[in-house]
């Protein structure tokens, strides 16, 4: 029976049909498909060689660079199971996630070695299955990614992929404080995909530059999307984000792409008039914001600085793929909205605690039905079975309809924040901060922040028999927790100023409409 073809095999396919057009590249080397599926195989076959075998699990710490390209592709020829991990993430964190995916390889760029080595022993992978990336010699008890691939076969491995099988292990944070793994399949992948094409209108002319960590579902989805229309695929591997630097690039790559969230706009556009002037990306035609939702101000910029492009706003989540998308000419009209259905999916429905739909106006929890929702989530089928009801999934989001059929977001996934694009989850940041010996309780909010929409707010009661100093408690996260998880300000309480519900729940939402309200007071006297 004819089946959808797995990436893997659409990188064979466009290596055939157009083998020496630029498949896959970033700001350092470009390989044509020919090269890049070739690589690929070999990368696969050497992965194989090692003893692995279809469904094992492989993760991958590294920043942006080209070889992510080739070993999701590598993966899918294999049969084998991508874990992408967040660079930022500490030992603690990066251990949990290899154990909890039971990780049987670990491919790691050469400036992330130290932190797979303070957590390697605990890891139950075999020595020689620690694979080392990058422009240094691998060290003691690792193996050499390049010299995998150049000795290894260049000819499709045997390896026997079902379609429905399980490509990508995605972590999102969860509510209880430890990451859960999404489950991807080859098949939901590909029709997210086509349909994203289909929506965006791609087709084998684009080249789409991903600016957003390829840890991320939104990289690895448009590397996906461009690579099964035949497009080129752009990594972009800066290390830090220099604005200048990404509108040089969108000016000079010949990209027509790109994704970024609110904040990566904000900080291009805050360049001076002088430094804009500068550049000029025609060559673009379509933007997406995506992770956080953008301000009025902040979308008639971008349409000023990019003349030639069609603005997109896009919700979606790593479970149900993407779900909505506020269309180009609908920006200023529907400001604030999520847009309406993507091309291919079934009605959002919005419903209240009895599982009956909401009427219009009123907020509800979004189920959407789309044809590429996850499989599940590793390990975890009491909360597999929460996010369905039926053919519909939901992530927590609520949300409302207007008269028009469009969706407005309420709350994100109840209390999470969005700084700079990454979601932060308070509970994992509380559990981390509450095992510290002088704190005996607290809180984490959100606080708006005009450089990255949201930043982490700590509301820590300490004990009566300690003392405790923003300093001291800065210096205990550093090594426990990812940089962007950590608070950037604090707050200090009793106990009785901890606002509860009757069963003693801290109200979250009481905490940031008191320190918004006392942030917004402060910047108004200061002007």
């Amino acid at each position: 029976m004819s089946q959808l073809l797995h990436l893997g095999e659409v990188i064979s396919r466009n290596a055939r049909l157009f083998p020496s057009k630029v498949g896959a590249k970033d700001l350092a080397r470009s390989m044509t498909y020919q090269q890049w599926n070739e690589r690929s195989c070999r990368l696969a076959n050497a992965l194989l060689g090692l003893g692995l075998a279809r469904g094992d699990r492989v993760a991958i710490l590294a920043y942006n660079r080209v070889e992510w390209l080739e070993i999701y592709v590598a993966m899918a020829k294999a049969g084998l199971v991508a874990v992408p991990i967040n660079f930022r993430l500490v030992g603690p964190e990066i251990r949990y996630i290899a154990e909890d995916a039971g990780a049987k390889a670990f491919i790691v760029q050469d400036d992330l070695v130290e932190a797979v080595d303070s957590i390697r022993s605990d890891l139950s992978i075999a020595d020689d299955r620690y694979v080392h990336m990058g422009r240094t010699e691998p060290p003691a008890g690792y193996q050499s990614y390049e010299c995998l691939i150049e000795r290894s076969a260049a000819n499709e491995p045997a390896a026997q992929v079902q379609i429905d099988g399980a490509a990508t292990f995605m972590y999102t944070s969860g509510t209880t404080g430890r990451p859960k793994a999404a489950i991807r399949s080859h098949e939901s992948n590909a029709l997210l995909a086509l349909s994203t094409a289909l929506e965006h209108g791609f087709s084998r002319d684009d080249t789409g530059l991903l600016v957003l960590p390829m840890f991320h579902a939104n990289s690895m989805w448009y590397a996906q999307v461009l690579a099964y229309c035949g497009a080129g695929v752009f990594v972009y591997d800066q290390k830090h984000f220099e604005p200048e630097h990404l509108l040089h690039t969108l000016s000079t790559g010949n990209v027509t792409f790109t994704s970024l969230v609110p904040t990566q706009y904000t900080m291009m556009l805050s360049l001076s008039d002088a430094v804009r002037a500068k550049y000029s990306a025609d060559s673009v035609t379509r933007l997406l914001i995506s992770s956080a939702p953008a301000r009025k101000e902040t979308k008639l910029a971008i349409m000023e600085q990019f003349r030639s492009t069609k603005l997109l706003e896009g919700y979606g989540s790593t479970e149900a793929g993407w779900v909505t998308v506020l269309r180009h000419d609908e920006q200023l009209s529907k400001l604030g909205s999520i847009g309406r259905e993507l091309a291919g999916c079934g009605p959002i429905m919005l419903l209240n605690d009895t599982g009956d739909e909401v009427p219009t106006g009123e907020v509800g929890e979004l189920y959407s039905r789309t044809p590429y929702a996850f499989s599940g989530y590793w390990n975890l089928p009491e909360r597999t079975t929460e996010a369905f009801r039926g053919e519909y999934c939901s992530v927590g989001d609520m949300a409302r309809r207007d008269a028009d059929g469009y969706y407005y977001l309420v709350d994100r996934k109840t209390n999470m924040i969005i700084s700079g694009g990454e979601n932060v989850y308070p509970s994992e940041v509380e559990h981390v901060l509450a095992a510290h010996p002088a704190i005996e309780d607290v809180a984490v909010i959100g606080l708006p922040d005009e450089t990255w929409g949201e930043a982490v707010h700590a509301v820590i009661v300490p004990r009566s028999d300690s003392a405790v100093s923003e300093l001291e408690i800065v210096d205990w996260c550093r090594t426990r927790i990812a940089g962007y998880k950590r608070p950037r300000s604090m707050s200090f309480v009793t106990e009785a100023e901890m606002p509860r519900t009757t069963t003693g729940k801290v109200l979250h939402r009481v905490l940031r409409e008191r320190y918004a309200s006392s942030k917004r007071d402060v910047e108004t006297r200061q002007k």
